[in-house]
């Protein structure tokens, strides 16, 4: 039987320097890949000043040029969210559609809808007819392909609903009931993810609540407007503040947690979610991008409104309170993202990568 020929794909996206769930994602498609696909990573943004976004942006555009030029490419796979980032892929779409490649565009973009609906009618019409000349577009949820099907005219044909994956823990760390309740949040730390309302929310606690509970946010963003609002609600003992973790420092908080909570007001399906899932914790979030399609009500975790401070603070005090809902959540919330194991995911891409080179040829 003759070798199956290796696939070469080209994944354009952000450095995996960059702090971020679309990194996360691009590591984890490298990791964990058909050994029969080569990828070759063209990052396209790095954080830093606008002279150096520039510089990473025009050297990623004659990386690709050259690459396209002298290489036989068999697919372009393109990660983009809002803004700047959908701009910058529409280009790059444009130009790989001249060079007749299929292109697999994944989107992102938790305030995508946003974005698009601020945009001058000719901007929009621009960036759906430059979008539509992909050969496959992912999307992370149900609802974000009604948006993208409805608002950019992308066909059912084209799109295909592609979660985030999940890297699951090889072990478990035994969850016994406790007393004392450690709630974990993770992510950029600012007003979109409900970092500031998760603040306030847990100070609304009573005093004996949270004698026996503690808040530890882990991410970069807006660190200092957070840290102020810490101390001037005298919480600087229940709350801690690390900064950004790398993927170690991320598993030891994880395992160390006893509650996850994220009260984003916009998302596509966040990474961090997943994780906390997959580690067997219980969820507090909100129904917002594709966490409703995931997360049910007081079967795998809790959902609030965005911006409901009571609420949030009510959710928080069941769960200090009730030791076996906390270990009934976590335990379901695990077994929902075990279909979103990474091995599956690289197994469903693979395959589209596999079709759409069947297709080129």
């Amino acid at each position: 039987m003759l070798d199956q020929k290796s696939i070469q794909v080209l994944l354009l996206g952000p450095s995996l320097k960059v702090n971020g769930g679309i990194s996360s994602v691009e590591k984890l498609i490298l990791e964990h890949i058909s050994s029969d696909i080569q990828i070759q990573h063209i990052p396209t943004h790095e954080e830093g000043s606008t002279q150096k976004k520039i510089w990473v942006f025009s050297k990623a555009l004659f990386q690709l040029i050259w690459t396209l030029l002298t290489k036989n490419i068999d697919v372009v796979h393109i990660h983009f969210s809002q803004r700047g980032s959908a701009f910058r892929k529409a280009i790059l779409t444009l130009l790989i559609w001249l060079f007749r490649k299929p292109i697999v565009l994944h989107a992102h973009g938790s305030e995508f809808h946003v974005f698009y609906s601020r945009l001058s009618l000719k901007l929009q019409q621009l960036l759906s007819w430059i979008f539509c000349r992909c050969s496959c577009f992912i999307v992370l949820s149900e609802s974000w392909k009604h948006f993208y099907t409805a608002n950019l005219k992308l066909t059912n044909k084209q799109i295909i609903v592609l979660p985030n994956p999940v890297q699951l823990p090889a072990q478990m760390p035994n969850r016994f009931p406790t007393e004392q309740v450690n709630f974990l949040f993770l992510g950029r730390v600012g007003q979109r993810k409900g970092a500031f309302d998760l603040i306030k929310s847990f100070a609304t606690l009573s005093a004996q609540l949270q004698a026996c509970s503690s808040l530890i946010l882990a991410g970069d963003g807006d660190l200092f407007e957070a840290q102020q609002l810490i101390e001037n609600l005298n919480l600087t003992n229940r709350i801690t503040l690390c900064g950004w973790v790398n993927p170690q420092q991320r598993d030891v908080l994880l395992a160390k947690a006893n509650v996850f909570v994220l009260p984003s007001y916009n998302e596509g399906l966040p990474m961090a979610l997943l994780e906390a899932m997959g580690w067997g914790l219980p969820v507090i979030t909100t129904p917002v991008g594709g966490i409703p399609e995931l997360v049910n009500q007081l079967e795998n975790g809790l959902l609030v409104n965005p911006g409901d401070i009571k609420q949030l603070s009510e959710a928080m005090k069941s769960l200090i309170e009730n030791s076996a809902l906390r270990l009934y959540l976590g335990n379901n919330a695990r077994a929902s993202v075990a279909s979103l194991d990474v091995k599956n995911y690289s197994l469903y891409l693979s395959k589209i990568f596999r079709t759409l080179q069947q297709q080129k040829n």
